[in-house]
């Protein structure tokens, strides 16, 4: 029997299958264990001899669903039970803004010889 073209037309079953986690196509449908992710397994599987694959899969490679919340609640010093001023009062609020900049007069210091 030969080793090339007629063995390949026999591979017509799945090994691997989605998997739930990481959405890959590694899941492998008899040892019910993926091989990207590690799924079922709590600890994601990930080996330091493998920096691209730690690469690709590190924060900020996917939607950061929650860090873009927690980003934001940052930049307001974490502020809670407080609400937001509505945009008619933010819109007069930098119409003010912009009238006391304009109304101020520029002032220029004397130069002394």
């Amino acid at each position: 029997m030969t080793k090339g073209t007629s063995s390949f037309g026999k591979r017509n079953d799945k090994t691997h299958t989605l998997c739930r986690r990481c959405g890959r196509k590694s899941y492998h449908i008899q040892k019910k264990k993926c091989s990207s992710c590690g799924y079922p397994c709590a600890r994601k599987r990930r080996y330091n001899w493998s920096e691209k694959a730690i690469r690709r899969h590190t924060t900020g490679t996917g939607r950061l669903r929650y860090l873009k919340i927690v980003h934001r609640r940052f930049q307001n010093g974490f502020k809670e039970g407080t609400q937001p001023i509505s945009k008619k009062k933010r819109k007069e609020r930098k119409i003010a803004r912009r009238q006391r900049k304009q109304a101020k007069p520029v002032t220029t210091t004397p130069q002394t010889t």
